[in-house]
């Protein structure tokens, strides 16, 4: 299980980054379709893949990723 760099900041960076671009394009575009197709992509992402997957870090890693859980927000510790 990695923990440093970036993933002491998000459990999730990469998709951090993709919603990140998507609200980036949102802003040069400048219109309110953008920024909802970005919030309807975080959505799915958490919805679909993340929790599923933390699932599974849950089974794998057990005591050790509640731990991390408990330390680290899913999108953006700030």
């Amino acid at each position: 299980m990695v923990t440093p760099g970036v993933f002491a900041l998000s459990r999730n960076p990469m998709y951090l980054g993709m919603v990140l671009l998507l609200v980036g394009v949102a802003l040069l575009v400048g219109t309110l379709l953008p920024l909802v197709i970005a919030t309807a992509f975080a959505v799915l992402l958490d919805a679909r893949f993340i929790q599923a997957w933390e699932r599974v870090l849950a089974d794998a890693f057990g005591v050790d990723w509640r731990a991390y859980r408990n330390r680290v927000r899913r999108w953006l510790y700030l």
